[in-house]
């Protein structure tokens, strides 16, 4: 059909995941809240998924609440804790996903100060900064574990234990981090935990939130009693149960799968940085095995895609969530990347199905593309012959 190298956006479905999901869409399908057989069934399965996530994870099993995914954990953790605590100050930064920053600016007008740290210009949030930046009514810090566009890995274990030593709670978002990253929530003094099953070759609208024992946090949606009377709703048990079963895969083989994809992104990356006028972004080394986010002087990055896409290559020009909007990334314009080399950025992510040809036919399409592009953009005179550039 084509390649595919927008895996940060989403995966497809693991068919080991959707053999386990299957039964629960017919032959399991009671409501895991029943009291009746139909129902302690399908609860069996929702409680061998929560504790294949706690496995994961090193948590407990009654420290995981399913949600519908990425989104709602991070509302529910920042809220949650925002709620419970009343009044105070959050530490984040510029460049967490909109799911974490919207939900902070919004606690800003319910009385809230957020202080948004910068970044370097890896995409690196230092864990110096987040000790500067707590206060004596900091509620609580919430940092990424990955970043979703450059894929720079950040402090996790120096935050945690920065936030733990001065008593204020820490809420990290893992949705890329999971099945690239071994986790132990204790040992990164990690409180709140978000992640996202389609991140991990697991379906879509199904994620969970880790919240450790004695974490003050306010429920999330009113109404049945269901994950312990914290979060209303009927369980999507087809989906939980296809979470858990992905992220027990993901943790089992993520060795194995990390090496396949780190080997075919170098060979991206030193292809397309063999091109002229291109630049790597993110940190060199601390970054997800798989992402490679390039900027293409002289280009715009929504045409590269678009002719990309029109050879049969996904890819993008950051988030999903932001695909929509004509606006340059704002992690690479808080990272200091200039507007109009923000716009000319694509993020290329590599997953497990991809091969060395996918990688080499990839090299060779876009050069032929960002070649033709070139001849016709008039941003290219801004850069051709400058040789700091080429």
């Amino acid at each position: 059909m084509g390649i595919y190298l927008d895996h940060a956006a989403t995966t497809y479905t693991d068919e080991r995941v959707l053999e386990a999901m299957l039964p629960y869409f017919k032959d399991v399908f009671g409501n895991a809240s029943s009291a009746h057989g139909y129902g302690q069934e399908a609860e069996r399965g929702v409680g061998i998924a929560r504790q294949q996530v706690a496995d994961a994870i090193g948590a407990k099993r009654d420290e995981v609440y399913f949600t519908s995914g990425g989104t709602e954990s991070d509302n529910w953790a920042i809220k949650g804790a925002a709620e419970a605590a009343k009044k105070g100050h959050i530490v984040t930064s510029a460049v967490e996903h909109h799911a974490v920053l919207d939900t902070c600016k919004y606690l800003e007008t319910r009385g809230f100060d957020v202080t948004y740290l910068p970044a370097d210009g890896s995409g690196l949030i230092s864990a110096d900064s987040v000790a500067g930046a707590i206060r004596d009514d900091t509620v609580l810090v919430s940092i990424m574990f990955a970043n979703n566009e450059v894929g720079t890995l950040m402090p996790i274990r120096e935050i945690g234990q920065i936030a733990r030593a001065r008593g204020v709670l820490f809420h990290t978002d893992a949705v890329q981090a999971i099945g690239h990253v071994p986790i132990d929530v204790d040992a990164l003094g990690i409180d709140m935990l978000s992640l996202s099953a389609h991140k991990f070759y697991g379906p879509k609208g199904a994620g969970a939130l880790y919240i450790r024992h004695g974490t003050g946090i306010a429920k999330f949606m009113h109404g049945g009693a269901q994950e312990k009377d914290m979060r209303a709703s009927t369980l999507n048990t087809p989906g939980i149960v296809g979470l858990g079963a992905a992220i027990e895969l993901a943790a089992a083989e993520r060795e194995q799968n990390n090496a396949h994809e780190a080997v075919l992104a170098k060979r991206l990356r030193d292809g397309l940085l063999a091109l002229p006028m291109t630049k790597l972004n993110g940190h060199e080394t601390s970054r997800l095995p798989g992402n490679v986010n390039i900027t293409f002087r002289g280009i715009e990055g929504e045409a590269l895609m678009i002719h990309l896409d029109l050879e049969g290559i996904a890819v993008s020009t950051g988030s999903a969530c932001t695909s929509g909007s004509t606006s340059p990334s704002y992690v690479l314009l808080a990272m200091g990347l200039s507007t109009v080399d923000a716009r000319a950025a694509i993020r290329f992510t590599v997953g497990r199905g991809n091969t060395a040809q996918d990688i080499d036919t990839v090299i060779e399409k876009t050069k032929n593309v960002a070649e033709r592009l070139r001849e016709i953009s008039p941003l290219f005179a801004q850069y051709k012959g400058d040789k700091k550039y080429v």
